[in-house]
């Protein structure tokens, strides 16, 4: 018997990490430019948080949410509610950022099932991600994933994504977030205002799309057309919280309120699988709270509250949200300096500590390389053979075609880990695609 790996190609081992740094069982040290799945917010090795999550286990390892709570998830709800972009929150912990998206999807359809009405399509928008669980995956937007289950996934209407470096807006760059606004609106009521219970969205677009910022009044406008038909605000923060984008939630760039927030992956840091969903009062209430029909096993862990309660003493001990905002800049800087001229680079974007490089072959009609040409895997490649675990993502121009490297180093990288980063970064992308002879078809 053996493994079911998810690469095709042999992984070296890891068998330490420390910071921002791991090595793997033949000495060979990396930077971990992708902090994993852009998990490890805190950085690898932190004592604090092992020693919590130990003691954690050493005096109650496992109790069922529905028989006991514990210390440790009083504190961690208490401390983490008023942090979360959702007014007075009411937090219900699970396993990770799939569970927490389940959870939200059936507390909107509890919620307005508790209203007397029967409400079963959420909004949701091209190219986004949302989990692989199948209730997150059919609000998920990305076809490649959602090929192959697509016959299970139903009762979800997509809008287009706020990719400002592909709109397809004729009026771009001008009235943007008002056109997004629009097609919302027209989206409500093809499918009829009675029946859409929510509309679930990141703020800050995660791997799929490659760290895309909205236009400044898209959230305010976006949140409007909500407001107008009664419809929940399902915010997903599970890539972009904890820090990541140099605030405490992406949601609190643009003053954004949720009716449901999830997180998940910084939430713990990795330490633990850790996730929640939140809601506000008004919608807790409604439900009932006790009266909401959901569950898991492994939800309302002690364990993964001991880790998350430490991750947050870590990240206000050692100011790593406000670290994140210093250091991408740094980020930033040095990978548009480096490689915006590239003659196979579109676009640089990102926002705190979460930064994308789209690669395309040709700049002038951005058009993507064909996916056939496995064009992000090489660079992938040949980045961690020069010492940089990378995040990669397929499929961002077309649903098949785009191809995407993604930088989310640990909060506590230091300037020199980022500059050195950005630098193999870009000798990755030079060496991989040296210009001549590597110009692509474009796809039809």
């Amino acid at each position: 018997m053996t493994l079911f790996s998810r690469s095709p190609d042999p992984l070296p081992a890891a068998v330490a990490a420390d910071g921002a740094q791991i090595w793997d069982a033949d000495g060979n040290r990396y930077l971990d430019g992708g902090s994993g799945a852009l998990v490890v917010n805190i950085g690898h090795g932190n004592t604090a948080v092992r020693d919590a999550v130990a003691r954690q286990l050493t005096r109650v390892p496992y109790v069922h949410a529905t028989k006991f709570t514990t210390d440790a998830l009083i504190e961690y709800t208490h401390r983490l509610a008023p942090l979360l972009p959702v007014d007075d929150a009411h937090v219900y912990p699970v396993s990770g950022g799939g569970e927490a998206v389940e959870t939200a999807l059936k507390l909107a359809r509890a919620y307005h099932l508790a209203r007397g009405e029967d409400r079963d399509i959420v909004i949701s928008r091209q190219g986004s991600y949302h989990g692989n669980v199948r209730g997150a995956l059919a609000v998920s937007g990305r076809p490649g994933l959602r090929r192959p289950y697509e016959p299970w996934l139903d009762h979800t209407v997509f809008v287009p994504a706020a990719y400002e470096y592909r709109c397809e807006f004729p009026q771009h760059p001008h009235g943007c977030a008002m056109a997004h606004a629009q097609a919302l609106h027209e989206a409500v009521e093809t499918a009829g205002p009675e029946r859409v219970a929510a509309f679930i969205a990141e703020p800050v677009s995660g791997a799929s799309l490659g760290a895309c910022v909205p236009p400044a009044a898209y959230w305010h406008l976006m949140s409007r057309v909500c407001d107008r038909y009664g419809i929940l605000l399902i915010i997903d923060e599970v890539l972009t919280g904890f820090g990541r984008t140099g605030r405490w939630f992406a949601s609190d760039h643009f003053g954004l309120r949720a009716d449901i927030v999830v997180i998940g992956k910084g939430a713990a840091s990795g330490y633990w699988p850790l996730g929640a969903a939140a809601c506000s009062r008004q919608v807790h209430e409604t439900v009932g709270g006790a009266a909401f029909t959901h569950g898991f096993t492994f939800s309302h862990h002690p364990a993964g509250a001991a880790a998350g309660l430490a991750v947050l003493d870590v990240m206000h001990a050692e100011g790593l949200v406000e670290a994140a905002e210093v250091n991408g800049r740094i980020l930033g800087s040095e990978l548009i300096g480096r490689l915006g001229d590239h003659p196979f680079v579109g676009d640089i974007r990102g926002v705190g500590m979460l930064w994308a490089i789209e690669l395309v072959a040709d700049r002038t009609d951005r058009a993507p390389f064909l996916r056939s040409s496995r064009v992000v895997e090489r660079v992938v490649h040949t980045a961690r053979h020069n010492g940089l675990a990378t995040y990669s993502s397929t499929g961002c121009a077309d649903g098949t075609n785009g191809d995407l490297i993604v930088l989310g180093p640990p909060l506590c990288s230091t300037p020199a880990e980022v500059g050195e980063i950005a630098d193999i970064t870009a000798t990755a992308i030079t060496d991989s695609l040296p210009e001549s002879g590597r110009r692509r078809r474009r796809p039809e």
